[in-house]
């Protein structure tokens, strides 16, 4: 008697766990980005309330909003040789917790030197998430780009947005010192965010023998890598003004801090879906231009409502200002487009990020001073219709075909050939 070997009714198990290994990383990766601008999104609605519980100035209250660019600078620069000595996943889960501790302490204390330690304790999560996250999407989803670029910059638009419209609400249910409660609340995300990382497959070939750090330095001759970094630093100028400043401008345009911060909320709610479509959309580059000069119109039509007329219609000049914030997604997808590997996205991520976030770091700052001298906001504007001016030129030059490889042919120790790794997608 013949008997006939049954069909296959299930995945082979070895497929079915790399599919679950999958999802888990893209979890992970989604709830970390969740976190990368609570810290940052929470403080701009209560900027006023910090300023009296801790006995500073508007220029000191700049050195807050300006903290998290300087963190994100100085501590994306280790996230490279920590890569390189322990996992990936390892250094994101202790990046979360360490986040967690410094948005307790920061709550907490009465000090400024202390609060500003916490601050920076909180900017960890953000910092090496952010050099990091880009690397990990080109290792372990290298034909989904686009779509995870999308995804966790919309997690991370949806946690600045929960942050920003939460935060006030918190603040005022709290009682007198409940901008500590709206501070500190955000540390909880942070430790769920870490979980997922304890629990991430090791990727295949990714050993302890090959994991090794790559240099930054040849960087400076890539004229891509350079204008990336500028486009990245001008775009985080504008970011951080809108989310450091942008609430305490409209109170002080004569809106109460509830619907200041619901206004800086609705921002980052509409800055979701740009976030999500705009990286599916520059990976091809006959869009990348048009995309840019879309982003840049936004930016004027916004700044410039928000000028002239803060109190009649804010919500829209918010939401125009927000479109044309999908500048940060962008250019976290240009990243992976000018790029051939893994190796070289991260190194260019660090680069990129931590040159771009030092540019960026007198922007905030800047508009305090100015504020204390003049009393006003009109050097705010002066300065983000200066930024909108060098995103055109830097983004123009950005959106060229060319990769960093190409440039510095060997520079990496895992650097292949243009033949090999394929070029650019259109």
């Amino acid at each position: 008697m013949t008997r006939t070997a049954p069909l296959p009714t299930s995945t082979p198990p070895a497929a079915a766990d790399r599919r679950r290994g999958l999802v888990l990383v893209a979890v992970a990766i989604v709830l970390t980005a969740t976190n990368l601008r609570t810290a940052v999104a929470s403080v701009g609605p209560v900027l006023q309330e910090l300023e009296r519980g801790l006995g500073v100035s508007s220029a000191a209250a700049g050195v807050v909003t300006t903290m998290p660019v300087v963190c994100f600078a100085a501590i994306g620069f280790a996230g490279p040789p920590l890569a390189a000595r322990f996992r990936d996943a390892h250094v994101l889960a202790g990046a979360l917790l360490t986040m967690a501790a410094g948005l307790v302490l920061r709550a907490v204390v009465d000090s400024f030197p202390l609060f500003l330690a916490g601050t920076a304790l909180a900017m960890v999560g953000g910092a090496l998430g952010n050099v990091l996250l880009p690397g990990l999407v080109k290792r372990w989803f290298p034909e989904r780009t686009g779509l995870l670029v999308g995804a966790y910059s919309a997690a991370m638009a949806i946690g600045g947005a929960v942050a920003a419209t939460a935060t006030a609400p918190i603040a005022a249910a709290a009682g007198p010192e409940g901008w500590r409660w709206a501070l500190g609340v955000w540390a909880v995300l942070a430790l769920l965010a870490a979980l997922p990382w304890a629990f991430t497959p090791h990727h295949a070939g990714a050993s302890r023998g090959n994991h090794r750090a790559v240099r930054l330095g040849p960087l400076w001759r890539s004229p891509t890598a350079l204008v990336l970094a500028l486009f990245f630093g001008l775009q985080a100028t504008q970011a951080y003004v809108v989310m450091g400043w942008s609430a305490q401008y409209l109170r002080d345009a004569g809106l109460s801090a509830a619907t200041a911060g619901l206004l800086l909320g609705i921002n980052s709610v509409v800055v979701v879906p740009v976030n999500a479509v705009a990286p599916a959309l520059t990976v091809r580059q006959r869009l990348q231009r048009p995309l840019l000069l879309g982003f840049m119109a936004c930016y004027v039509v916004g700044w410039g409502g928000l000028w002239l007329a803060p109190r009649s219609v804010p919500w829209l000049w918010m939401s125009i200002l927000a479109l044309g914030m999908g500048t940060f997604s962008m250019v976290l997808a240009l990243i992976g487009v000018r790029a051939r590997t893994p190796e070289t996205t991260a190194a260019l991520s660090t680069f990129t990020q931590g040159w771009g976030y030092v540019l960026a770091a007198a922007g905030p700052l800047l508009v305090g001073v100015l504020r204390d001298v003049t009393g006003g906001y009109t050097g705010m504007f002066w300065l983000v219709a200066a930024t909108t001016v060098g995103l055109t030129v830097t983004g123009w030059l950005a959106t060229r075909p060319r990769t960093v490889d190409d440039e510095l042919p060997g520079w990496s120790p895992a650097a292949v050939s243009p033949a090999a790794a394929g070029s650019p997608r259109d």
